[in-house]
């Protein structure tokens, strides 16, 4: 049995890659901020922890870390001219810095195993590049070199990967998805012609955080039904 650290692990794909490593027979400690703990399990451990105030509880979490995963993540979408500096540093707080603090806190129990994993996450419109997504891609950028410069940096006894999906059925995509024929507007965009699930992604997430990929590192992989590659 090993220890899986899932930061944001209460609702979205948090919530699923929690639920695929229990399935797995794995102990997990999952951190909750807005959303109420959805179960209880032998194996898990729930947290509350506020990236805002950087208020993680190391001593709630176990002394070897076997992988993590860092899920907080915002989606908002608006022309580059009403860009604005507080909300541009507030979302690179989010999704960048406090993925940052997170592994420096706990850089010293993650080198403790054997084999450690730590899963990050992108978006397609980094590589893409779509209308509207400057704020979100610039966050989302950032995450790409901090997974490649730490996967170098922390080999060969951490590996580090990026996930980088389309749009997600998840709560932070709810204005996206708002209506069926918004859901079906966003699925003709890709070539599979589907929204992703947060078990789509959280079936390579859970792939990434345990041994079976264990000769993969420094990976941004993209998981979009196609879009980013695929014109149809």
């Amino acid at each position: 049995m090993k220890h899986f650290v899932i930061i944001g692990g209460s609702s979205g794909i948090g919530r699923a890659i929690v639920e695929r490593l229990l399935e797995a027979g794995h102990h997990v400690t999952a951190t909750y901020r807005n959303t109420e703990p959805f179960t209880q399990h032998d194996h898990l451990t729930w947290i509350p922890y506020d990236v805002w105030s950087d208020s993680l509880d190391e001593q709630q979490l176990p002394e070897v870390i076997d992988g993590l995963a860092y899920c907080p993540g915002a989606i908002d979408l608006l022309p580059f001219k009403r860009l604005k500096q507080e909300s541009l540093l507030q979302d690179f707080k989010l999704q960048v810095t406090g993925a940052v603090s997170v592994l420096q806190h706990l850089e010293s129990r993650i080198k403790k195993a054997e084999q450690a994993s730590v899963v990050l996450f992108s978006t397609v419109a980094v590589q893409s590049g779509f209308n509207f997504h400057t704020q979100v891609a610039i966050s989302k950028g950032a995450i790409e070199g901090l997974t490649r410069s730490l996967a170098a940096e922390w080999a060969p006894k951490v590996r580090v990967n990026a996930i980088a999906p389309s749009i997600t059925q998840t709560d932070l995509a709810k204005k996206l998805l708002s209506s069926e024929e918004k859901i079906k507007a966003n699925a003709d965009r890709h070539p599979l012609k589907k929204i992703g699930q947060p078990e789509d992604i959280a079936q390579l997430a859970s792939f990434l955080l345990q041994d079976s990929s264990g000769w993969m590192t420094g990976q941004v992989i993209k998981l979009d039904g196609g879009i980013s590659t695929l014109k149809i």
